[in-house]
């Protein structure tokens, strides 16, 4: 069983179903239903068009369940209209599904679990072992969001035309792509990579729509994956960037992520993902930490800052002047903003510590790990906490 061309497959045959009228709710279900059947039947029967049978099992699900359902009798006609099992068309509905999960109604939790669903083809389980919550949880939250897209009181179908005429606007895309930017940042849990599968869906993104964002996205994924193997120690605990071993980065994903990255901001529309990922590739190609060009990165924060007028954005900021300008320079940026901000602390310690204050520098580190948001970072920065309290005790 080729549980990755099933997957590749659900989109285009979710897409298929939606066209011909079934809601988005019962499309999924159906859709479901298929690949369950597929995981069954194929091992010893394989089909010769695996896409074509795929839709023809979804739609007789779909039209079985729409004859059990009293209150949309109105549907019955469908029946005989159910076409004959041929070759699937070749139209990639992929994009409009994007824009169904990432519906303004849906809380970006939900939003999440139904872009890996209904495009990433990952099963309930699947989905909610990589969220480390119960598969009865999860179902509920896929349940409710495409409850959701359904109630909208317009048949997909009936408004594609008009939605496909809002896909270059950036508002939706904007939505889009911080569905999988939190997909993306859930990094590597459970069975499933949530990092490798975000790239993944960016990819299909990428291929269908022309979008200087879209690529900036696929960059920045690309760039920060290609560290994967050096953000932990084999004990699991936290190696900085300035620590992590570069001659074991992803070359090829960094340069496929610099090429992308190239083209995109070549078209001169910038926005905040091309910035970020600017920002990665001058990280990416400094051959030692010592060598990185932190003027330059500055200048990036500078233009993300306008971009987004994000305070976690000036955050980082502070850190890229501190090892710009140097640690009094970074305080002086740091101390513009509110000390709730999360890291806050861990980025007023280390500037403290550079500037040699290694009294303050303990004290931060230790408040900044009891607000970590993660055990690796607590234990970090504790240690951190520890070798400064040790070096002060000499």
């Amino acid at each position: 069983m080729n549980e990755a061309l099933l997957r590749s497959l659900t989109p285009s045959v979710l897409g298929i179903l939606v066209r011909r009228g079934a809601d988005f709710a019962a499309a999924e279900d159906a859709v479901q239903d298929a690949l369950v059947e597929a995981v069954r039947v194929w091992p010893t029967d394989p089909p010769r068009d695996p896409k074509g049978w795929l839709v023809t099992v979804a739609w007789r699900r779909f039209l079985d369940a729409t004859r059990a359902d009293t209150a949309r009798r109105r549907r019955e006609d469908l029946v005989d209209e159910e076409p004959a099992p041929a070759p699937a068309p070749a139209v990639d509905d992929t994009l409009q599904l994007y824009f169904l999960c990432a519906h303004p109604s849906l809380t970006p939790s939900s939003a999440v679990a139904l872009t890996l669903r209904a495009v990433g083809g990952l099963t309930t389980r699947q989905i909610a072992q990589a969220y480390l919550v119960p598969e009865a949880t999860m179902a509920q939250r896929i349940s409710r969001a495409k409850r959701t897209v359904s109630g909208n009181g317009v048949s997909p179908a009936r408004a594609k035309p008009r939605a496909r005429g809002r896909f270059d606007q950036p508002g939706n895309v904007a939505t889009v792509l911080r569905v999988l930017y939190l997909v993306f940042n859930e990094g590597y849990s459970g069975d499933i990579d949530l990092a490798a599968e975000s790239i993944r869906l960016t990819r299909q993104l990428a291929a269908a729509i022309d979008h200087p964002e879209v690529a900036g996205l696929l960059a920045l994924m690309l760039l920060h994956h290609a560290r994967r193997a050096t953000r932990t120690a084999p004990d699991g605990s936290l190696v900085p960037l300035a620590e992590q071993d570069r001659g074991r980065w992803d070359t090829d994903s960094i340069a496929e992520g610099v090429e992308i990255l190239q083209a995109a901001l070549a078209r001169d529309r910038l926005g905040e993902f091309q910035a970020q990922a600017a920002i990665a590739a001058l990280h990416a190609d400094a051959p030692t930490a010592e060598e990185t060009d932190w003027v330059q990165i500055v200048e990036w924060y500078d233009e993300l800052a306008r971009l987004t007028d994000s305070p976690v954005v000036r955050l980082n900021r502070a850190v890229a002047v501190g090892e710009a300008d140097g640690p009094r320079a970074g305080l002086a940026a740091l101390a513009a903003l509110n000390d709730s901000l999360p890291r806050h602390a861990a980025v007023a310690a280390y500037l403290h510590e550079r500037d040699g204050d290694l009294a303050t520098a303990a004290r931060l580190y230790a408040e900044a790990a009891h607000k970590a948001p993660n055990l690796a970072e607590r234990d970090y920065l504790t240690r951190q906490a520890a070798r400064l309290n040790a070096h002060r005790c000499r």
